[in-house]
């Protein structure tokens, strides 16, 4: 397969997470771009890549098939947008958007292009999370009728600036750029969520978001499940599920997989496989450029997060329970 040709969009930590992980995927970098021209000059020097002077300059380049998005959040709709009518594919980083709206925008243009978009929700493909979700389909927990997903770190006690501490950018606190990612697992293992009920909280008054935020979330089929993300406590990475012949969790963000049968009290360790999951993401992202194949995460189940990303913001801001069909049909 012809090595797929991207820009970097974006060049701070993780847009250099995301281009190195494209070349470690076999993908060409060959343009960047960011506002600042010292930032833009470093990273093409440090990937072999043209430094592009403006943003149209990489839109109207005919070498790059496609475009990496690592932008602050609320930029995400407009660049993909921009990019899609440029014919160019779409790899954007997570949140997809920050509100239904503007996701069904970038969405549509992606749709009305033909172009790939596909959004970097990689945790759904650790294999310990795949393991629950083949669980789950073969009957092994019986009937599910709860789960917990937690993804928390202390970074937020040296809290960055910039765009990353800017409440504006990151409602909610970590669910913002912590808890989406479990969001969409929840929703991978669980099926489409129906109704939310969240809090968040600024207890600490270091820097300027909200550092716990938890929500309650209705599923349609049944199954409650509990979503929570801190960004003063220490680490957390654990999606686990309960049913009627038993339990099962991903821990240590995949490294450890435990199952707990029906009146056992203590979780058996179970070998488990480890995946460079942004790698494999990325991967997918060019074979689906060349085949023109839908991405597992692209637009459509991209949405289903901001769907529960904007109800948690809602309630958490109104102190109510959020319909989510209503959250869908906005426009």
């Amino acid at each position: 397969m012809e090595a797929l040709r991207v820009a970097s969009i974006g060049l701070g930590w993780w847009g250099g997470v995301l281009a190195t992980k494209a070349e470690d995927a076999g993908i060409d970098l060959v343009s960047c771009f960011a506002r600042t021209e010292e930032t833009r000059d470093e990273f093409a020097a440090q990937h072999n890549a043209r430094s592009a002077a403006t943003l149209d300059d990489v839109l109207n380049d005919p070498d790059v098939e496609a475009v990496l998005l690592a932008t602050p959040h609320s930029t995400h709709a407009d660049l993909a947008v921009e990019a899609a009518n440029a014919g160019k594919h779409v790899f954007c980083d997570k949140p997809f958007t920050l509100t239904v709206a503007e996701a069904k925008r970038a969405i549509a243009a992606a749709e009305a292009a033909g172009v790939v978009l596909q959004v970097g929700h990689n945790r759904r493909r650790q294999p310990a999370n795949r393991r629950l979700k083949q669980m789950i389909e073969k009957d092994d927990l019986g009937m599910v009728h709860y789960a917990e997903a937690n993804l928390s770190y202390p970074k937020g006690l040296n809290p960055r600036g910039g765009w990353r501490g800017d409440p504006a950018e990151s409602p909610a606190g970590g669910m913002t750029g912590l808890g989406v990612h479990m969001a969409d697992t929840l929703n991978y293992l669980l099926g489409r969520p129906a109704r939310v009920a969240a809090f968040s909280r600024r207890l600490i008054g270091v820097g300027a978001l909200d550092d716990v935020t938890t929500a309650t979330i209705e599923f349609e089929d049944g199954p409650l499940a509990f979503l929570a993300t801190s960004m003063v406590i220490p680490d957390i990475a654990r999606t686990a599920v309960w049913g009627t012949k038993g339990s099962a969790a991903n821990e240590l963000d995949g490294e450890r997989f435990t199952f707990q049968p029906s009146g056992e009290k203590d979780r058996v360790p179970q070998d488990i496989e480890t995946l460079d999951t942004v790698k494999d993401e990325l991967e997918e992202f060019a074979r689906n450029v060349r085949s023109g194949d839908h991405p597992e995460t692209g637009g459509p189940e991209a949405l289903e997060a901001v769907v529960v990303l904007e109800g948690i913001v809602e309630s958490a801001a109104k102190g109510n329970i959020v319909d989510l069909n209503e959250v869908r049909a906005r426009e």
